[in-house]
């Protein structure tokens, strides 16, 4: 596989979308409200809301700037309205009504002619006809007035700058309070016979298909609430994602809100999801269904901590509540605790059904179900509920970040480890009591089985519980080891999961990833590679966590066709012919001279390709017959392979013996376990930094801090892989020798065996591969 992080202005094909397109259209609102907004046709679309305070307010979005599809399928940003008529008819029921006070406003906000940004505000009823929840509205950007009362307080709208604008919903018994309402109120608004025309109201949209590449995509309701299912799945489906959807229903958007005194809590009062909730999930799975998908619906132990009852949490032995470090704070379900269950088995059974009812086969996910582990290392087993299980008075574990913990805390460890085990297979069973055939699966995290600071935790957090055949799929992720690059820690744990719990790799998924934030995209790569060792593996479904991410960053991965190793073999160009070559190293360098004369130069490649001619050492007959033996094996330009420098194959000099000294690869901070080779030349900021991809095997001299190391790592490729990472600020250095990876530069031979006698040479152009 290959990966690129696309920018939007990468796109090469393009299509075109009118303005308004149902599918394009966000939501937005405070908490504790909830809203979605669904596709329901080609030119239709639905708004489900529900209200639980008196100042609550839903926005029906449209941005002029796509900020939220993968960069080679946004559509264009144009913030030129003028000259665009938009048409609608409008239904709704359970929210303001068009000619309230308080009604349906389009606000737009923008610039003025002379650039200083302004809001318009756009009573929609005075573009309506019909009555109020039933009417077509015919909005022209060119003739767009603000104001409540026409013409009287008119404020014409200048449409050619526009950033974004939206429909404002809100309850019928709307102000500007806080207070709650009387009752939770459910609402919503259809929008149907969207037609947009005018001069500009067609915009370009990406148009770009990548193959199949034979991964699947993870997907998480928190981050995509706001977005319309079908341009979720239009993203994952033109990216090359195939099979299986993990979707995690989250952990903050889904529930009913119940209000005691000031506060509101998560209840199952009226139905257990929220209608909002309920529609898009329903249209999620429908619109999965109809794109060949297979739908996991993932669920965890995780609650939004604001509306979590607080004997529902875990908590600490001072009574601390277990809580995550987003921001706003999820907190975590006690396993025993029988309300927080009860309700749990009623949210899985509830979206599993939603599957189910869509066509999908039931497929349940219970995701990194464990005993919240404080940041200083104290476990949360001590909430009332895990007390009373746990015998009443369990011993304090002040730290599970202990390697001498005593009997008595070890045996505490191990009783929550069989109390989670019988709470997550009951969780599995309420969801088999309506479909015995579901396929159940259980996510643990890869660092709670080898945490070397708490090596008992995996007695509480990975109970022999879970050993098959509890499951039908161990799921595995381990995203911290992967975006640190400790992938002798990932290989090891992937082990120790595979003979703690005893589940086939055939029987495993893995889920690689994530990239939490935008400015660490350099994690990405070994992401890609994760997913790659995973499926190479032989796991039945390899996941990139998580399609947000990827849409943020760019992430496109291409399945090349053939792995590496097929297109390259891995032999010597004859080394006779090889010794006599010329060599050409090269650099692109875009050099602009200015109306001044002076130049401006920019290095397009930070390190030089190199180009070889190995015509000079074709003499005879015989070379021309091993050659053309040789060109023919590789299929012309097809296959690359290993080519000796005459002039530079060592890492001490140019053809010097090898030392385990020669090269700095980095430097150790006890975490990183792979050091890719490298040659450096020169030395300081300026030096060309070569990456080695093809050192000859039995070369490689490894060193430490100046301490050879003749165990402890093994070579990959170009890359040292540790077993242990070295500690930190240890400097980590290597000696090699080194082949260059290079191919045929033509498919052709142009070589008259007849003119050798008379002096004349033949042209046999080779060019470095670029690997990695």
């Amino acid at each position: 596989m290959a990966y690129w992080l696309a920018t939007a202005k990468d796109a090469q094909s393009k299509a075109h979308l009118k303005r308004f397109d149902p599918r394009y259209w966000t939501v937005n609102f405070p908490r504790p409200m909830m809203a979605a907004v669904t596709t329901t046709g080609a030119r239709s679309l639905r708004v489900d809301a529900t209200f639980y305070q008196a100042n609550d307010l839903a926005g029906l979005i449209w941005e002029a700037e796509d900020r939220f599809d993968h960069p080679l399928l946004r559509y264009e940003t144009n913030r030129d309205f003028r000259g665009i008529r938009l048409s609608l008819h409008w239904q709704s029921s359970g929210v303001m009504a068009l000619d309230a006070i308080n009604g349906p406003t389009l606000t737009i906000e923008g610039r003025t002619q002379n650039g200083a940004a302004k809001s318009w505000y756009v009573r929609l009823w005075n573009y309506a006809s019909g009555t109020p929840s039933n009417a077509d509205i015919m909005l022209d950007f060119s003739a767009l007035n603000g104001g409540f009362a026409l013409p009287g307080d008119a404020d014409p709208v200048w449409a050619a700058d526009i950033d974004r604008m939206f429909i404002s919903l809100v309850p019928p018994g709307f102000t500007n309070s806080s207070a709650p309402l009387s009752a939770p109120a459910e609402g919503w608004v259809e929008l149907t016979n969207i037609s947009c025309d005018g001069p500009g109201s067609t915009i370009a949209i990406g148009d770009v298909i990548v193959p199949p590449h034979g991964l699947s995509i993870a997907t998480g309701y928190d981050d995509s609430y706001n977005l319309t299912p079908q341009r979720v799945l239009h993203n994952a489906l033109r990216l090359g994602y195939r099979g299986s959807i993990n979707h995690y229903v989250g952990m903050s958007h889904y529930f009913r809100l119940t209000r005691l005194g000031s506060y509101f809590y998560v209840s199952a009062a009226g139905g257990t999801l929220n209608a909002p909730c309920l529609a898009w999930h329903t249209d999620f799975a429908a619109q999965a269904k109809a794109m060949g998908y297979a739908l996991i619906q993932s669920l965890s132990y995780e609650l939004f901590d604001a509306h979590c009852w607080n004997d529902w949490k875990q908590r600490a032995w001072n009574g601390d509540a277990a809580l995550t470090g987003w921001v706003p704070p999820s907190t975590l379900l006690s396993p025993v605790h029988a309300g927080a269950m009860a309700y749990l088995k009623g949210v899985a059974r509830a979206f599993v059904q939603i599957a189910v009812s869509a066509g999908h086969v039931p497929r349940f996910q219970i995701g990194e179900p464990w005993w919240w582990v404080m940041p200083d290392g104290r476990i949360c087993l001590y909430d009332a509920a895990a007390k009373a299980a746990l015998g009443g008075a369990p011993i304090n574990i002040p730290t599970v970040r202990s390697t001498s913990l005593s009997a008595a805390q070890k045996a505490l460890l191990d009783t929550a480890g069989v109390l989670l085990a019988a709470s997550t297979a009951a969780l599995a069973a309420a969801v088999k009591l309506d479909h015995p055939t579901c396929e159940t699966m259980i996510l643990i995290y890869l660092p709670t089985i080898l945490d070397d600071a708490a090596p008992d935790v995996q007695r509480a957090n990975v109970p022999v519980g879970w050993a098959a055949p509890a499951y039908d799929v161990l799921q595995l992720e381990d995203y911290d080891w992967v975006t640190t690059g400790n992938v002798g820690a990932s290989g090891r744990g992937v082990a120790a999961a595979s003979a703690r719990l005893g589940y086939p790799v055939a029987k495993q998924h893995y889920l690689s990833g994530f990239v939490l934030n935008p400015n660490e995209v350099a994690q990405w790569q070994q992401i890609e590679a994760a997913a790659q060792v995973a499926r190479e593996r032989g796991v039945a479904e390899t996941f990139i966590w998580a399609l947000p991410q990827v849409l943020r960053d760019g992430f496109t991965i291409f399945d090349e066709g053939e792995t590496p190793v097929d297109a390259f073999d891995d032999v010597l160009f004859p080394l006779a012919l090889g010794q006599q070559a010329r060599v050409s190293p090269g650099f692109s360098t875009a050099i602009v001279t200015t109306a001044s004369g002076r130049e401006q130069r920019n290095a397009a490649w930070a390190s030089a390709r190199m180009r070889y001619d190995a015509g000079t050492g074709v003499r005879s007959e015989s070379d021309v017959q091993t050659l053309i033996a040789f060109f023919r094996a590789r299929r012309g330009a097809a296959k690359a392979f290993r080519f000796r420098d005459p002039l530079d194959h060592s890492s001490n000099g140019m053809t010097g013996v090898p030392t385990a000294t020669d090269q700095i690869l980095g430097i150790g901070n006890g975490v990183q376990t792979r050091f890719p080779l490298i040659k450096r030349y020169g030395s300081g900021p300026d030096a060309e930094v070569r990456p080695i991809s093809r050192p000859v095997g039995g070369s490689v001299l490894v060193a430490t801090g100046g301490m050879r190391h003749l165990t402890g790592w093994t070579l990959s490729g170009g890359d040292i892989l540790f077993t242990l990472p070295p500690i930190s600020g240890q400097t980590v250095t290597a000696g090699f020798r080194f082949d260059v990876p290079v191919r045929f530069a033509e498919d052709n031979l142009d070589i008259d065996s007849t003119t050798f006698a008379a002096g004349d040479i033949s042209s046999i152009p080779l060019i470095e591969v670029r690997e990695g």
